[in-house]
């Protein structure tokens, strides 16, 4: 089995055929990979190296039980309630139960996402959504075989007209594809963007807050009362955009929010590595598990 119980598809020998034809498309379409450079063997839809996709693993070590933040060492002790918060989440109520993501924002990730929303690679969705099946599996026991309507955070019209995609409902496709227990249903048309807004790069958090209100509106009020939302969306950076999300969707009736994201801004290590030993296992990245899917 692979990745969180699901079945792995065994990469079968390369036929001579398929070899020679490998061969002659190196030669007539060279192609680097976009990520480290080196030259691409193999014929592939997506300009990234196996070597590249291998290094793309999931978040070890401790992280915030809410928002899913590095916790380092100071802050590493349980609630009572069981719960390992980070500083942020000890002083202030998410509007969201839980965030989640698979992987860190950086390295080849964030340039494989990157690929996806401003080149234009739609095969990375096939891979990126992997992953955010994976990071999704430890929401599941959450939600108590009730169906959940699962959300892509929406972008602006003009945006997604420029773009011709909207890359987390790309995503939260083909995550849907590895659910087990047919309990997620896309809702992608529920949750609106009403206006564009500015980068959230360099700004504050009041000014992030400020620049994210009033940005969303639930088309249909009807839609979600008293159901549970999984909100998702490609990164996780200061949670100020799913923040506003999940109020909005909680202001419309929605019972519960959770958040699923591919990968999430963290904090640099401000510990000893060895501090990670002890959650360090054997996996299989789901980006090299795709490569088989």
């Amino acid at each position: 089995m692979g990745l969180a119980g699901y079945p792995t598809v065994l990469r079968k020998p390369l036929s001579w055929t398929h070899r020679a034809a490998e061969s002659v498309f190196s030669v007539l379409f060279p192609a680097d990979c976009r990520i480290c450079g080196l030259s691409l063997l193999n014929i592939s839809r997506l300009p990234v190296c196996p070597e590249c996709l291998a290094q793309m693993g999931p978040i070890m070590g401790k992280v915030c039980s809410v928002c899913g933040e590095r916790v380092l060492s100071a802050y590493a002790e349980s609630d009572d309630d069981g719960f390992l918060r980070c500083p942020v989440c000890r002083r202030v109520e998410r509007p969201f139960e839980r965030a989640v993501a698979y992987g860190s924002y950086d390295g080849g990730l964030r340039e494989l996402i990157h690929l996806l929303k401003y080149n234009g690679v739609r095969p990375a969705a096939n891979i990126l959504g992997r992953m955010l099946a994976e990071a999704i599996v430890g929401l599941e026991p959450e939600f108590d075989q009730q169906k959940v309507l699962l959300i892509p955070v929406p972008l602006y019209k003009a945006k997604r007209r420029q773009r011709g995609f909207n890359q987390a409902e790309l995503i939260a496709r083909t995550a849907l594809r590895y659910q087990t227990q047919e309990r997620l249903e896309l809702a992608a048309r529920i949750l609106e963007r009403t206006r564009d807004t500015h980068s959230q790069i360099g700004l504050t958090s009041h000014q992030r807050r400020e620049n994210m209100r009033g940005a969303f509106a639930v088309a249909s009020a009807a839609q979600v009362t008293g159901c549970v939302v999984l909100l998702v969306d490609d990164v996780y950076t200061t949670g100020t955009t799913v923040s506003e999300c999940a109020r909005v969707l909680r202001r419309a009736g929605a019972v519960q929010v959770w958040v699923a994201t591919v990968a999430r801004t963290m904090k640099a290590p401000g510990f000893n590595v060895s501090e990670f030993q002890g959650f360090k296992e054997e996996r299989e990245p789901a980006a090299v598990q795709a490569l088989g899917a």
